[in-house]
C-alpha cells in the first residue's frame, strides 16, 4: 500500500477540519504539515472502529465532573501506524496529535457530545461519534482508507523539515518533545547525511552540531569527538560503546540518524561525559518497502556501494527484515595510503502481538589501511611539509581491523499509558598491524622512525532494562522512566617494539636515514622488524598501562511533572552508580559508589517557544593507571545551563539558544615526567572549566531552503593542576584541543515546480569555521591555524533517481584536524623539537547516483 510509506517517511500533509454536534461556534481549523522522525514499526491493534467508554481509574481520571478525556490509535487500512496526524474536536479548540505510535490524547474536554474527523492527505476523511462523560474516558480509534488521487501532494511535501526533528528517538527514553526537554539536543538525520554526502561518523557530521569537533588522530579507526570544550563517548542505540580505541567509526549505511545529547547525560543511559555523549541510532525494519541502492565515487580513488533492503519475511508482516551492506575502497592524499573495508548489517524484528515486538541486529566491519593516521610532520611549523608526506612505507604489513556488534532488544507495551524495553549488547573489536613514528627529528629533516606492533583488543558488554510511563496525581501529569543499566569493558593493548629502528637501503651517504623533505620509500624487508606474537595479546599487555577491567551498574529514574495544562515542566531525576576499576593488583582496585542529581525546568512560553534551565552531574569511570601503579579516579563533572527553544511558522524551522558552565575533575593529561610512546603514561590533572555560548538553526526556512546553521563561543581553561612544579603547571591555560569560536552553515534547495525543465533540480553548499584554535598536549604551544572551508554541490532528483555531485573544500585550502608541540629539553645536531600535524583532505569531489526501489 503506497500510503505509508509517505506517512511514514515523512511525506504526510495531515488537515482536521471540525464542527461540534452541539453546534458551538467554528473555533478553529487546524491545516498543518507533519513528518514523522524515525518511526518505529508496529503492527496494528486489530481493533474495530466502535468507540469504548472506560471507566477511570482513581489515579487516572482525579479531574473535574465536567470534563473528561478523549484518547485513540489512528492506523492505515493494511495496519500500519499513521504518526503525526492532527486530530480536533468539531467546532472547538481542543486537539492533539498522534505520536510515533499513532496514538493521541485531548484532555479536559467539556463533558457532551462531539464529533472527531480525521483526515489527511492521501487518506480519505472519516467521522466518528463521541460522547464524554465527566471523569471519563472514551476510546476512539481510527483506520483510515488510502486516497490515490492525493498521492501527488503528498509527494510534493515530501522534503519538509528533513533537517529538522520534533523529538528524539526511543533509546534516549525521553518522552517529551525536544521543544519541551530541559536540555540542549541536535538531531542529525539521515536525510541531511546523505544531502552532505557523508559515509561515515569521521566524514563531517559533527559540522552540524553547535560547538562540536572532531579531532583527527587515527582516522580509519575511530571518531574523536568534542562538544563545550570536553571528549565525549560513542553511544550506539543509547548503549555506552566508549573503548580507549573504539569502537570503529559507523558507517552511514547503518546510520538511521545521530542524536548529540549536550551536557551529562548518564542518568538516561549509562555513565557519560559532562561535556555529552553522541548517540548512533542504526536502521531498523519499517514493514515497508524503502529498499535502495546508491553507487559513488570521488577524487583520491574514492569507490563506493551501498544497498538497503527493507521489507517482510511473512506475508501477514510480523516478522520483517532490513538489510544493509556497503563497500568502499578509498585512497589518500597521503603517498601509498589507502583504506579499504565493508559493512555488513542484518536486522530482524518479530512482532509476537500488537504489545510486544522482539528484535535481533548485528553489525559487523572490516577494514585494512596502509596506516591508521596520517600524520605530517616538522622541525618548522605546521604545514611545513606537503599532505603527501607519508612516514611509512608499502613494505610494511598494512593493518587490519575488525568490529562485531550483536544487539537484541525486547519492547513491550503494559497499557496504553506504560512500556517495558530490555537491551543487550556484546560488542567484539579488534586490531592488528603496526604504526611507524619518529624517534627524532633533525633540523634539516632527517627522521629516525621505529616501528610499533599496534595491537588491540576490546571486549564491551551492555545490559539495560527500563521502564517508562505516565500517570496523574490531581491537576498534575507524572512523565516517569526508570531503570538500571549494567556494563563490562575489558580492552587489551600491545604498543610495544619502539626501540627497533627501520631504515632504507643506504643511498648516496644518507645511511638509510628518511628525509621528510626529499622521501624515498622502499624498505628492505631484512629492516623491517619480526615481533613475537606467539603469546595472545591478554598476556602480553598484562604489564602495560593498557590492560583495563572496568565494571559498573547503575539504577536511576527520573519524574517529569507537568503542571499549568502541561506548560510548567519540573524534572527531578536521580542516579546510583557502583563502578568498579580493577587495576594490576588488589591493592589498586578502585570501588565508587556515587549518587548523581539532576533537576530541570521548562516553561512553554507559548506553544512553540519555551525556556528552560539545567543542573545536573556527572560520574564517569576511568580505565587505565599511571606510572606508579595507582588507577585513575573516576571522572566527576557538574553542569548548569539556561536556553530557549523556537519553533517557527508552524514548526518549520527551529531555534536553540544555551548558555553553560560544566566543571570537569580529575581530567587526565599526558605525563610528561614519564614520556614513552609504547606506555601513554597519564596523570590527573586536576580541574577544567568550560563554559560558553551556543546557538542552533535548522529547518525549512523558506518553501524549498533547508539550512543548518550554528555558532558556539567556547572558553575552556584548565582551573586546577596537581602538579607542584611551576614550570609545567597549567592553570589558567586553554585546554588543548578546544576551539574559542566555531560557526558552521550548511543550504540545501531544490526546486518542486510539475511542469518546469527546473524541476528536482537542487543546490546546495556550506561552509566550516574554527578560529582561535589550541593544541596538543600542552595548550601553551603554538595554536594551529584558523579553519575556514568551503563546500558547493548540485544534485537532480527525478522519480525514483537522484544523482548528486559535490566539491570539498573548494578552495583547497591547507586545513588541519589536529596539530601538536614536542619540545625536548635538550636540543642537538639530530634531535630537535618538532611540529605533529594532521591535514584535512584536499579539494575533492563526490558523485552518488542512487535508485529508490520505491
Amino acid at each position: 500500500m503506497q500510503i505509508k510509506n509517505f506517512l511514514l517517511s515523512g511525506m504526510l500533509c495531515a488537515c482536521v477540519i471540525v464542527t461540534n454536534a452541539q453546534n458551538r461556534p467554528d473555533t478553529s481549523v487546524l491545516a498543518s504539515n507533519f513528518k514523522p522522525q524515525n518511526p518505529i514499526h508496529e503492527k496494528t491493534l486489530h481493533q474495530s472502529n466502535t468507540t469504548k467508554l472506560v471507566q477511570p481509574s482513581s489515579l487516572r481520571d482525579n479531574e473535574d465532573q465536567r470534563f473528561g478525556t478523549v484518547r485513540g490509535r489512528i492506523t492505515t487500512s493494511d495496519g500500519s501506524i499513521a504518526p503525526y496526524v492532527s486530530v480536533v474536536l468539531k467546532g472547538t479548540s481542543f486537539g492533539a496529535i498522534s505520536n510515533e505510535d499513532g496514538e493521541y490524547q485531548i484532555r479536559k474536554v467539556p463533558a457532551g457530545e462531539y464529533t472527531i474527523v480525521v483526515s489527511a492527505i492521501g487518506l480519505y476523511p472519516k467521522e466518528k461519534q463521541v460522547t464524554v462523560i465527566g471523569k471519563s474516558t472514551v476510546i476512539a480509534d481510527f483506520s483510515l482508507n488510502e486516497n490515490l488521487s492525493e498521492l501527488d501532494m503528498v509527494q510534493i511535501d515530501g522534503h519538509k523539515k528533513k533537517f529538522k526533528v520534533d523529538k528524539v528517538s526511543p533509546s534516549l527514553r525521553l518522552q517529551s518533545s525536544i521543544l519541551e526537554v530541559p536540555q540542549s539536543i541536535k538531531v542529525v538525520t539521515s536525510q541531511l547525511i546523505a544531502d552532505q554526502q557523508v559515509f561515515d561518523i569521521v566524514d563531517g557530521v559533527t559540522r552540524n552540531v553547535s560547538g562540536t569537533i572532531r579531532t583527527g588522530h587515527w582516522d580509519a579507526q575511530y571518531a574523536n569527538i568534542s562538544t563545550r570544550g570536553t571528549s565525549i563517548p560513542a553511544f550506539r542505540n543509547g548503549m555506552n560503546l566508549k573503548m580507549p580505541w573504539g569502537p570503529l567509526a559507523d558507517d552511514a549505511a547503518t546510520i538511521d540518524r545521530i542524536e548529540f545529547v549536550k551536557g551529562p547525560s548518564g542518568f538516561m543511559m549509562a555513565n557519560g561525559e559532562p561535556g555529552g555523549i553522541y548517540n548512533i541510532v542504526t536502521k531498523k525494519p519499517t514493514g515497508e518497502n524503502r529498499s535502495s541502492v546508491s553507487l559513488s565515487g570521488g577524487g583520491f580513488n574514492l569507490g563506493r556501494a551501498a544497498v538497503d533492503l527493507d521489507g517482510k519475511l511473512s506475508k501477514d508482516g510480523k516478522l520483517l527484515f532490513r538489510l544493509n551492506l556497503a563497500a568502499q575502497t578509498k585512497g589518500s592524499y597521503n603517498k601509498y595510503n589507502y583504506t579499504d573495508k565493508y559493512i555488513i548489517a542484518p536486522v530482524v524484528s518479530y512482532q509476537i502481538d500488537s504489545n510486544t515486538l522482539i528484535t535481533a541486529e548485528y553489525t559487523t566491519q572490516r577494514v585494512e589501511a596502509q596506516a591508521l593516521g596520517t600524520y605530517g610532520f616538522s622541525p618548522k611549523g605546521y604545514g611545513d611539509t606537503p599532505p603527501s608526506l607519508f612516514i611509512g612505507d608499502p613494505a610494511l604489513d598494512p593493518n587490519k581491523l575488525s568490529d562485531h556488534n550483536v544487539t537484541l532488544y525486547f519492547n513491550h507495551k503494559l497499557n496504553r499509558d506504560w512500556k517495558v524495553n530490555a537491551q543487550v549488547a556484546y560488542v567484539n573489536y579488534e586490531l592488528k598491524g603496526g604504526t611507524p613514528w619518529p624517534s627524532k627529528i633533525a633540523a634539516n629533516g632527517d627522521m629516525i622512525r621505529y616501528l610499533n606492533i599496534s595491537e588491540e583488543l576490546a571486549i564491551n558488554k551492555n545490559a539495560q532494562l527500563s521502564i517508562q510511563g505516565e500517570l496523574k496525581t490531581g491537576p498534575v501529569l507524572h512523565r516517569i522512566m526508570g531503570g538500571i543499566d549494567m556494563g563490562n569493558l575489558k580492552t587489551w593493548g600491545d604498543f610495544t617494539g619502539g626501540n627497533q629502528d627501520i631504515r632504507l637501503t643506504p643511498l648516496n651517504g644518507d645511511q638509510g636515514i628518511f628525509n621528510i623533505y626529499q622521501p624515498r620509500y622502499g624498505i628492505p624487508a631484512a629492516n623491517i622488524p619480526i615481533f613475537d606474537r606467539s603469546r595472545s595479546i591478554q598476556v602480553r599487555s598484562g604489564a602495560n598501562t593498557y590492560a583495563t577491567n572496568l565494571t559498573y551498574t547503575g539504577a536511576y529514574i527520573q519524574d517529569e511533572l507537568r503542571f499549568l495544562e502541561e506548560k510548567l515542566r519540573l524534572t527531578l531525576a536521580g542516579r546510583f552508580t557502583h563502578a568498579v576499576t580493577v587495576g594490576k593488583t588488589n591493592a589498586t582496585q578502585i570501588s565508587d559508589n556515587v549518587f548523581s542529581p539532576r533537576v530541570g525546568l521548562s516553561y512553554s512560553i507559548t506553544k512553540d517557544f519555551s525556556a528552560y534551565t539545567l543542573y545536573d552531574q556527572s560520574f564517569l569511570p576511568q580505565s587505565g593507571q599511571d606510572f606508579y601503579g595507582k588507577v585513575f579516579k573516576p571522572v566527576r563533572g557538574n553542569n548548569i545551563e539556561f536556553g530557549l527553544k523556537k519553533d517557527w511558522f508552524d514548526g518549520k524551522w527551529n531555534a536553540t539558544a544555551s548558555i553553560y558552565k560544566i566543571t570537569k575533575k580529575n581530567v587526565l593529561t599526558p605525563d610528561l615526567d614519564h614520556i614513552d610512546p609504547a606506555q601513554n603514561w597519564r596523570v590527573q590533572l586536576g580541574e577544567i572549566e568550560s563554559k560558553g555560548i551556543e546557538v542552533d538553526i535548522a529547518g525549512e526556512i523558506v518553501k524549498g531552503l533547508n539550512v543548518v546553521l550554528n555558532y558556539a563561543y567556547t572558553d575552556a581553561r584548565v582551573t586546577k593542576d596537581n602538579t607542584t612544579d611551576p614550570a609545567k603547571n597549567l592553570v589558567g591555560s586553554r585546554l588543548a584541543n578546544s576551539v574559542k569560536h566555531i560557526t558552521n552553515g550548511w543550504l540545501s534547495y531544490r526546486l518542486k515546480e510539475e511542469g518546469s525543465i527546473f524541476n528536482g533540480f537542487g543546490l546546495t553548499g556550506g561552509y566550516q569555521l574554527q578560529l582561535d584554535r589550541f593544541t596538543g598536549s600542552n595548550a601553551r604551544e603554538p595554536n594551529l591555524p584558523d579553519y575556514i572551508r568551503f563546500d558547493a554541490g548540485a544534485s537532480y532528483e527525478k522519480g525514483k533517481i537522484t544523482i548528486s555531485a559535490l566539491v570539498n573544500n573548494l578552495l583547497d585550502r591547507k586545513l588541519f584536524t589536529q596539530g601538536s608541540y614536542t619540545k625536548l629539553a635538550t636540543e642537538t645536531a639530530t634531535a630537535v623539537s618538532y611540529y605533529t600535524y594532521i591535514y584535512e583532505m584536499p579539494r575533492n569531489a563526490r558523485v552518488t547516483i542512487a535508485y529508490r526501489f520505491k
